[in-house]
């Protein structure tokens, strides 16, 4: 089993979801961005998202946007990323990469899969690659046992559930809402009917993204998916915080509230 795969068994043996966090690489700098990903893990984020930025984020909303743009302006690298990851990992969390397909491309398939291992990386999740177009990363994950993570969303019909999921590795990435990421005031019903829908064809974990920012829709989610994924929560506490260090005890405190949420939803099963 991956060391993703047994973080997630071990929240499920614990009755519970796993709580995945989400921080771009480089904000506000290399440094200070593995510190504040560090403090999520020990106020009680189980899988840290580590995001590689990138000049054309299609898929993000205006917060996660803001980061990435000024991680860019300081000249962040997807060496940077990998070394983000090194240290990430020393703290025993299952430690992602969250990266559209191009920075993945020009750096090179099998060296980012393999630099990834190395690095102590657990797998990567690809927003805006399909496994039909994926052929070389099928073939790198297979090679090093680098995890690869697929997205499904409302709009996906049973026969693309199903073979998404089938490509998938560690888990499913179940988008909860259409279109741009960002915190919103409630999580939605589509959520739980996607989760429904993708269980119905994998037995791999469905882990929920997109929108989740308070205990509360943690709870909610909690009680229905195997993760609760949270990105622009975290990335906001970092943009409002007057310093780096206000920002490492920002997303910690939020972690630990998370954390608290993710377990007052257990599904106890």
């Amino acid at each position: 089993m991956s060391r993703l795969g047994e973080v997630l068994a071990a929240a499920k043996a614990d009755g519970r979801a796993a709580l995945i966090g989400y921080l771009p690489a480089g904000y506000p700098s290399v440094e200070h961005g593995a510190a504040a990903m560090t403090a999520m893990v020990e106020a009680g984020v189980d899988i840290v998202e580590v995001g590689l930025p990138y000049s054309d984020p299609l898929m993000d909303g205006p917060t996660i946007q803001t980061a990435v743009e000024r991680s860019l302006a300081r000249r962040t690298t997807t060496a940077d990323v990998l070394d983000t990851v090194r240290e990430v990992a020393k703290t025993g969390a299952a430690t992602l990469v969250m990266s559209y397909w191009n920075p993945i491309n020009r750096f090179g398939v099998r060296r980012f899969a393999d630099e990834m291992v190395a690095a102590g990386g657990a797998g990567v999740i690809t927003p805006d690659l399909t496994p039909d177009e994926a052929g070389e990363w099928l073939e790198a994950t297979d090679a090093t046992g680098l995890d690869r993570i697929f997205l499904v969303a409302p709009s996906s019909t049973d026969v693309r559930l199903r073979y998404t999921a089938q490509h998938c590795s560690g888990f499913v990435y179940a988008a909860s809402t259409m279109g741009v990421t960002g915190s919103r005031t409630s999580v939605g019903s589509a959520a739980q009917a996607l989760v429904a829908r993708t269980r119905a064809v994998t037995d791999l974990p469905i882990c929920v993204g997109l929108g989740v920012s308070d205990a509360d829709q943690a709870a909610q989610v909690a009680s229905f998916a195997d993760g609760v994924i949270v990105g622009s929560a975290f990335v906001r506490r970092l943009l409002d915080a007057p310093s780096p260090e206000a920002g490492r005890d920002a997303v910690a405190a939020l972690a630990d509230e998370l954390a608290a949420g993710v377990r007052r939803g257990a599904r106890h099963v």
